[in-house]
């Protein structure tokens, strides 16, 4: 009776071991391999737990195992600016400087060449621009055109103030665009320029001073832009649209803006020859008074010996 209680508790052991751990032959693991180390690594960062990676303090296994090395580690970066775990990235290379579109199919200049320059960009009274330059600078045609008016003498009376004087000396420019550039207060036009003389862009036309009414105001150039007209229509060539914006493009922007449309919108809307409607009166002229003959003493008064 004893033996078979034996007998069943024996039994009962074995199948414990059986189910506690797997089977295999004596000596040989037959439990799954361990991942490599950069497996594990990869794991862990991919799933977020540090806790894949594996510790530090973990010693070798015997044996056939891996300890692991600090050099193998990778560092943290620092948070501090200028230590050697910094991250930079690379210098990379100077931009590509991309030419602007071709807007139309002339090129403009600056009508000033050679001086540094300043201009309003604001009407205060006509539709122009007053630039500032030095005495004697390079007035030079916009675009390329023929000479359309010249005025090499100041005729500019501050009695009179007439206002076809009031640019004193002047060259105007009717530019293959169909466009009338008007530079006055000129000190001098330069040699063989007259009305009919073909030029290019950027050719001298004069040089900056401060005649007509600009007389002791400073050296500068009186720019406009309009159309072309008679002369007995002068008030037109005085400037019609405003020029600044086409200026900041010829300085500093797109070479090829032109002026053109804005111009022919404004004639048709405002007529080949519009009245003048700012600054058109002269001075009214004084005339002398005509001298009456006076009468020193009475003819009858006078006696004679």
């Amino acid at each position: 009776m004893r033996s078979g209680r034996l007998a069943a508790i024996g039994a009962a052991v074995l199948v414990s071991a059986a189910c506690a751990a797997p089977g295999g032959v004596a000596g040989i693991s037959t439990l799954p391999p361990a991942p490599p180390m950069q497996d594990v690594a990869a794991t862990g960062a991919a799933t977020g737990t540090p806790d894949a990676l594996p510790s530090p303090d973990v010693s070798p296994t015997g044996e056939g195992g891996t300890e692991i090395d600090a050099a193998t580690l990778k560092p943290t970066p620092s948070a501090s600016p200028g230590s050697p775990g910094d991250v930079r990235p690379p210098r990379g290379d100077d931009p590509v400087r991309v030419p602007p579109p071709r807007l139309s199919r002339f090129t403009y200049v600056f009508p000033v060449r050679g001086c540094r320059v300043s201009y309003a960009r604001k009407q205060l009274v006509l539709p122009k621009t007053t630039i500032w330059a030095g005495k004697g600078c390079s007035y030079v045609s916009p675009v390329g055109g023929v000479v359309h008016e010249v005025s090499t003498t100041d005729r500019w009376r501050p009695a009179t103030d007439h206002g076809t004087d009031r640019e004193g000396r002047f060259v105007s420019v009717l530019g293959d665009d169909g466009v009338r550039y008007f530079g006055g207060h000129l000190d001098t036009v330069e040699a063989g320029v007259r009305p009919g003389t073909r030029v290019a862009a950027g050719q001298v036309l004069g040089r900056v001073g401060d005649s007509g009414d600009a007389r002791g105001q400073g050296a500068n150039l009186y720019f406009s832009v309009s159309w072309a007209t008679a002369s007995r229509y002068w008030w037109v060539r005085r400037g019609m649209v405003d020029p600044w914006t086409y200026l900041d493009a010829w300085l500093h922007g797109n070479p090829t803006l032109s002026p053109a449309e804005q111009v022919a919108a404004a004639r048709a809307r405002l007529g080949a020859t519009p009245a003048c409607r700012t600054l058109c009166a002269s001075k009214p002229v004084k005339k002398k008074p005509t001298p009456v003959p006076t009468q020193t003493a009475d003819p009858d008064s006078v006696t004679t010996g």
